[in-house]
This record gives C-alpha cells, structure tokens and sequence, in this order.
C-alpha cells in the first residue's frame, strides 16, 4: 500500500523526506498504527512511533520498524517491508490481545536513503545524537531549503525532542529485503544477519576555471570535470587493491555551470567506500584523499568533507540465536548473512540490543522500480519478528 505514494507513478517509488509524498506515507502510517490500538507520536526528526503501554512502569521498549523513504526512482520494499512488518507484528498482538511488560514500539524512520539530504541514516543518527540537533538545522537539500523548512511545510514540529535516552530501549528488530541474490539462489527464506558493513559517504569539490569551449585553446585550461573524471576512473583500482569484498562509488555528480559550451569550473560529487572490515575502510579513505589532493595546482584547488562514517556492526548475538530458535521451531530454513548495505540498525547497535533479517530479493535487484520480495517471504519473516517480539517484550 505505501507504494501508491510516490512522485513517479509507473517508474519506481520516489518518495523524498518531507515530500507530499512523504506526508502521504505518514498519514498512512500513523492511520495503521491508531487502528492496532497504538498511542502514535512523531519525534523532532518526523520519525514516527506507536507505542503499545507495557505493564512495567516506565520500562524500555522493543522497537519493531525500518525506513519509510526511498532512493529515486526505487523499489516498494526497501524499508517499507519493514515498517509494513512492525505494523503487523503490533497486529498480532492486538489480534490475540496480547499485553506486554515491556512496551512494544512500532518506528517508522526518516531518510535513511540520503536521497534528499545526503549523508544517510539521518532518522537514526538523531535518535543516538550521532547527529546533532544543531547539525541537523544547517543541513539543507540541493535546492538549498532547509531541514526545518521542509519540515514545516508538511506540518511537522522541528522543536521536538530528538535524541531519545538509551535507557528507553530494550531492542531493535529490522526486517529488510536482501537486496542481493544470495538467498534468492540458495531457495532460503530468511537470513539472518550476522554483521553490517562499514561504510563512509565522502563528498569531493573540484574547483577549476569556466572558459568559451571554442575559444580557449587546451593547455589553458583548468578543467574541473576532466580533473573530476580522471580521479573518479582511478576508484575502482583501488577497491581491487584493499580487497575483503572492499567497494567504491561514485554514485551523484553535479556540474556548474552545466552548460554544452563551457568549460565547467566547478565539479561536486560523492564516494560511497564500504568494506567488512574497518582497516579496509580507513585506508581506501586515505587512498582516494591522496588522490584527489594530488590533483592541486594548475588552476585546480579540489576539497574533501567526510559526510558520514559508520565502521562494522555486529549484530547482538542473543537476539539472532532467538531469532534462529524461533524459526527452527517452524521449520523456517534460513542461513547466515552479512549486509553490505547500511541500515538504521547499525546505527541503533551503538546504543541498544539489534538483529536483523534479510528475506529474498527477487534477482538480487534493489534500488530500482523491478525491486521484489514475496509477501509469503515477509509473511514469514512477520511470524518470526512476532515470536520473538513476545518473548522480549515477556508479553502474555
């Protein structure tokens, strides 16, 4: 159902934080949580909580949830199969009038993607304090609107609360598609996640010189996209060198001033480096730094703004080994999986206990309007976040 709130019907699911179709989702969202006899609230990142009261006063939650944005142009699943799974987990409880001790907490979260604000994870890293508030106020779009702006826009209160006290934690249970061909291959319908990939988001500046593409002969020329284009060619040998499964990408590039007859004078664009263990991360960092750097001189002055860095996580490995309990007990086969993707969850380890599940991706395929995963494969998933979420929550 969130799928029909997008800015691209018909190619793919764009749904941008803070958009209308953010508002949308939201609605949606909280509309849900309401109906399964949740108490609904939305922190001062627009990150959307429904709480199921627990007996045990003042006691921390089990949080159930995923992301609710999405790259452009994406899939379905990417992040609403999760928020789509807590839903249904606080369901089943309603259904079989369930009450817990500790509070079961759907979460819904805000720009995990990046796609809007860059850098990643934001909803998460406002609710550790990895981000800060007064960090969070000076980011602003590619528009050069603000977080607060966009926020007011579709009615959302910015001077909330936004990192939330540890102590009011107990779990963190994401569900999310693979997003790779591992499982689908295997005929196995859950992984279950051992460990989340570090991965840094940098942001390099080139700076050159604007020049008539006709008029101004090639030695005199301070070319900021060619100087972009010959760093950029160089990444892929050195992922190659670090090996470990280390890769690097060049994903956004913007040129100024764009224009088919103008040597550009100015180049900005990201590299997304991600490697299972942290020393890989480090030292491609240094590498690509280097590199860029190098290329001072000769009219080229080049800058580089680490945007986000998150080193390995571990998943906890009492929850996993409930996790794989539960699913032995309904002859759910699964194997173990390390994510290369980030998620919210790695961010959320630093300050609760985490697990992950992984369910089939259809052709391995993300990030893309042909994203797939079976509602039969999250259906299982649901049932195996809902045992397990009784046993946590020590529900009756």
């Amino acid at each position: 159902m969130l799928s029909q709130f997008t800015a691209t019907p018909g190619k793919g699911t764009t749904r941008l934080t803070y958009s209308k179709e953010d508002l949308q989702a939201r609605n949606y969202i909280k509309e849900i949580m309401k109906e399964y006899g949740l108490s609904v609230r939305e922190d001062g990142l627009g990150n959307i909580f429904g709480k199921l009261e627990g007996t045990l006063k003042d006691a921390p939650s089990v949080l159930v949830g995923s992301h609710f944005d999405s790259v452009p142009n994406g899939g379905s699943y990417d992040g609403p199969a999760g928020v789509v799974a807590g839903l249904e987990v606080a369901g089943l409880f309603s259904k079989n009038n369930l009450t817990p001790k500790y509070p079961l907490e759907v979460i819904a979260l805000i720009e995990e993607e990046g796609s809007r604000f860059g850098g990643g994870l934001m909803g998460s890293r406002g609710i550790t304090g990895l981000l800060t508030e007064e960090e969070f106020f000076k980011i602003t779009d590619k528009d050069g609107k603000t977080t607060v702006e966009a926020m007011t826009e579709i009615g959302l209160d910015p001077s909330l609360p936004k990192k939330r006290d540890p102590k009011t934690l107990k779990a963190f249970l994401e569900l999310h598609i693979e997003q790779g061909p591992i499982l689908e291959e295997k005929g196995i319908p859950i992984g279950m996640v051992e460990a989340i990939v570090g991965l840094t988001q940098l942001e390099v500046t080139v700076e050159g010189r604007a020049g008539h593409a006709g008029t101004t002969p090639m030695d005199r020329r301070a070319d900021a996209l060619v100087a972009a284009a010959q760093m950029i060619a160089k990444f892929p040998e050195f992922a190659c060198e670090e090996g470990d499964g280390t890769v690097i990408t060049t994903g956004r590039l913007n040129v100024w001033p764009n224009g088919a007859n103008v040597i550009p004078d100015k180049v900005v664009f990201t590299v997304d480096i991600r490697s299972g263990k942290e020393e890989r991360v480090l030292d491609a960092v240094e590498k690509v730094t280097e590199w860029v750097k190098s290329y001072n001189g000769h009219g080229i002055k080049t800058t580089v703004q680490q945007q986000l860095y998150m080193p390995p996580k571990v998943m906890n490995q009492e929850i996993v080994s409930l996790l794989k309990q539960k699913c032995s007990e309904r002859n759910l086969s699964y194997c173990s999986i390390n994510s290369g993707a980030g998620h919210d969850a790695m961010v959320l380890s630093d300050v609760t206990d985490v697990a992950m599940l992984f369910i089939p991706s259809k052709d391995g395929l993300s990030h893309c309007p042909e994203e797939w995963s079976s509602s039969k494969d999250i259906a299982n998933a649901v049932e195996i976040l809902y045992e397990a979420a009784k046993t946590l929550t020590e529900a009756e």
